[in-house]
């Protein structure tokens, strides 16, 4: 499925998907397919959900007019001893 189809069927809503072809450029992830796993009307869950995703599932908001993911760089620190 794609973006423009996800907002039409849901809009205004937070959506949990299952990833199925994307693509990186300049630190970003642009998702090209996937399939919606289950749809919010509560704000609260779908924030429960998107802590929780992980992998190719995510939880976006279809008030996004693009679905584009920023990858972020996490360093990690180790200290010494």
């Amino acid at each position: 499925m794609r973006w423009e189809d996800v907002r039409k069927i849901y809009p205004n809503q937070f959506v949990k998907m299952q990833i199925f072809k994307s693509y990186i450029k300049d630190n970003k992830r642009y998702i090209e397919d996937m399939a919606v796993i289950k749809a919010f009307d509560d704000n609260n869950e779908a924030t429960r959900e998107l802590v929780r995703a992980k992998d190719d599932i995510i939880v976006y908001h279809t008030g996004n007019e693009k679905i584009e993911i920023e990858i972020k760089k996490i360093f990690g620190y180790r200290g010494v001893g």
